[in-house]
């Protein structure tokens, strides 16, 4: 996905497009009862150190320690 979005950014920047990527972790979901684990976050919630935080998260209330470069595409 990384290479997907910095790629195409830098094919359609002169076009003035943007291309971002979002990449979440353990977020609460419907996509794991779609895939068939429905309790999926809350189990690896519970192995110890495979989530700092111990939970997992809804949104912004799991945004910590992240990078957002902002330069321009570089």
């Amino acid at each position: 996905m990384d290479a997907l979005t910095k790629g195409l950014s830098l094919e359609v920047a002169a076009q003035g497009i943007r291309v971002n990527s979002v990449r979440p972790g353990f977020i609460y979901t419907a996509m794991h009862a779609d895939g068939g684990e429905p309790g999926r976050v809350d189990r690896v919630a519970a192995m110890a150190g495979v989530i700092p935080m111990g939970r997992g998260g809804e949104a912004a209330s799991y945004v910590t320690g992240s990078f957002i470069d902002a330069a321009g595409g570089r």
